[in-house]
């Protein structure tokens, strides 16, 4: 009867995930991670409901307030709460890291899977596209991506994904290839798999987990660049409170009112530690060598 007891530290390792957790939470920095991800998340959410400013509504009396109890981050040149623009503005950069970075991964798991498992004449071709494809520098190609397809959300969101592409390929393709001569492998083909099965039933799962890594840690830089596209006239532009456009409208007033910058750079920078804090705790979570 003793034996048919289960301990609660039995019982917890049986709920899905939890190890999971406990390993990628292991570490300060990832904790640190965690949290404060988690807070700018919930305040971007959920923060607008609870205030009680909206994002356009001008008090021209408050123009370059000062942070203070009824306006913690000060008002901006037309009077608008920094607070309540910086909860919204953080749903879009949050939707473009998010979004652009998960287009590019699957892109990019796509073509590395049929390059490395098809190799030959399929490979050369596609690899070397991809070399065309990452000759120019992220950043730049998203620049020249922008201005061609205009300002905007939905071409920001192109535009980053577009750019992000060739690395997810390019490693996805070296994993397949150290994974493709393995005996799984040979005994899925020796029983007539289809090569669609073999690619994401059999391969896939024991090729994604560095790609989930640099995903995630992708959603940070992805952050950056569109705050950069609309830093400088490109990507979401005012008076959408976007993070890069909420720096970009207020670059005229640092001499004098530096607050206006301060807050949207601050969360910016907090918002990209957070994440690379993050995704260097999954890392160690999905990497057996680095389990202790």
């Amino acid at each position: 009867m003793a034996n048919q007891v289960e301990s609660p530290l039995a019982r917890r390792k049986q709920i899905p995930g939890l190890e999971f957790f406990q390993r990628m939470t292991k570490s300060w920095s990832s904790k640190l991670g965690f949290i404060v991800l988690a807070v700018i998340v919930l305040f971007c959410v959920f923060g607008p409901l609870f205030s009680p400013y909206t994002v356009d509504e001008y008090h021209m009396e408050n123009m370059y307030a000062l942070p203070s109890l009824a306006h913690p981050f000060g008002c901006d040149h037309m009077g608008r709460d920094i607070m309540v623009r910086l909860m919204v503005g953080g749903r879009y950069s949050l939707l473009m890291g998010i979004i652009a970075s998960l287009a590019s991964a699957v892109i990019g798991v796509a073509i590395g899977l049929i390059a490395g498992y098809f190799g030959g004449i399929v490979e050369t071709i596609l690899m070397r596209f991809m070399d065309v494809w990452s000759a120019l520098p992220g950043m730049l190609l998203c620049i020249i991506i922008s201005s061609a397809l205009g300002e905007g959300f939905t071409q920001t969101i192109i535009a980053l994904t577009i750019g992000s592409i060739p690395g997810c390929a390019r490693m996805t393709r070296g994993q397949v290839l150290a994974e493709r001569s393995k005996e799984y492998i040979e005994a899925a083909e020796s029983i007539n798999c289809s090569k669609v099965s073999i690619m994401f039933r059999h391969l896939l799962p024991n090729v994604i987990q560095p790609t989930i890594v640099v995903t995630t840690m992708g959603i940070g830089s992805i952050i950056n660049m569109a705050a950069s596209l609309s830093y400088i006239g490109l990507g979401v532009q005012p008076p959408t409170p976007e993070w890069g456009a909420m720096l970009a409208d207020a670059k005229g007033y640092i001499m004098f009112y530096p607050h206006l910058m301060a807050a949207p750079g601050i969360i910016i920078a907090l918002t990209v530690l957070a994440v690379n804090l993050l995704g260097d705790g999954l890392r160690d979570a999905l990497d057996p060598k680095l389990r202790g």
